[in-house]
């Protein structure tokens, strides 16, 4: 049986904060990051699912939050997507320099889109997976803005969300309504590399994020699955087990193709010293 330890890590990024997540070891090489979605935390599920599976198969997984939330430090601020793909950035570095070998990123919900907008912008890992991402970004803000968001935020500079008990949770600007407006997801579907692997999955009966999203991701990522779970909601909540095995298979099948190329590869290399030495 493998032996799992949990670590807690922190990661400075790379505007000085320091980003707090949780390593879930098992002594292996290979590495899965996971990340949160809008206003999560590691904590929460299926980020928990998601790491504890992976361990239970003796890959390591690291689940972190991001600036903002949690526990890192920073400031929450609404949209900053491409900000969030360079606090992923710093952790995949911190990573690199000890040594391990990032098999995948997986994101949830506003996470989904952040692992594909930094595949699209570094292109230096092979697998992403994109949970319940979304493709239109303009599109459900009006449930948590309200409607005339937009003439609103342009009257006042900023819109107040308060939840349902009245109290207030979070400032939108100007500014960080834009960052999402102008956060083209469509473009860095079109910008990762063809060999990148890239596995969505989506819940058929997700009422945060419509399911036909994922069928956007389809039309426009080159090396792409599609997985739709059937009756599962946005967080899947009744469907965590089937969740974390779609993941799972995911991650052993493109480690069980890399391990065969490399065998490949060093069987070749024996071959052609054989051959030199004839």
């Amino acid at each position: 049986m493998t032996s799992v330890e949990e670590r807690r890590i922190v990661i400075r990024n790379s505007h000085g904060e320091n980003l707090v997540g949780i390593l879930l070891e098992t002594g292996s090489k290979d590495l899965v990051i996971i990340c949160h979605g809008f206003q999560s935390k590691k904590e929460r599920i299926p980020m928990v699912t998601l790491a504890t599976t992976l361990g239970r198969e003796g890959i390591s997984a690291f689940r972190f939050d991001f600036a903002g939330n949690g526990e890192s430090e920073g400031s929450f601020m609404y949209g900053n997507y491409r900000r969030e793909a360079e606090d992923l950035r710093a952790v995949v570095r911190h990573f690199r320099k000890n040594q391990r070998l990032i098999t995948a990123i997986v994101g949830h919900s506003k996470g989904g889109n952040v692992v594909l907008l930094y595949s699209s912008k570094y292109n230096d890992l092979p697998t992403v997976i994109n949970i319940s991402g979304r493709f239109h970004l303009e599109k459900g803000m009006e449930g948590r803005l309200g409607k005339d968001f937009l003439q609103r935020i342009k009257q006042n500079g900023f819109i107040d969300v308060k939840n349902r008990e009245g109290q207030f949770e979070y400032r939108v600007t100007q500014e960080s309504l834009m960052d999402r407006l102008t956060t083209d997801i469509r473009a860095a579907c079109l910008s990762i590399d063809q060999n990148c692997r890239v596995l969505t999955i989506h819940g058929s009966m997700d009422k945060i994020v419509p399911a036909k999203d994922a069928l956007e991701f389809a039309r426009f990522i080159r090396n792409h699955k599609l997985h739709i779970i059937e009756g599962a909601d946005h967080e899947y909540t009744a469907h965590q087990d089937e969740l974390a095995t779609v993941v799972l298979d995911f991650v052993k099948a493109v480690r069980e193709d890399r391990n065969s190329a490399e065998r490949l590869q060093s069987c070749e290399r024996a071959v052609n010293f054989i051959k030199a030495r004839i």
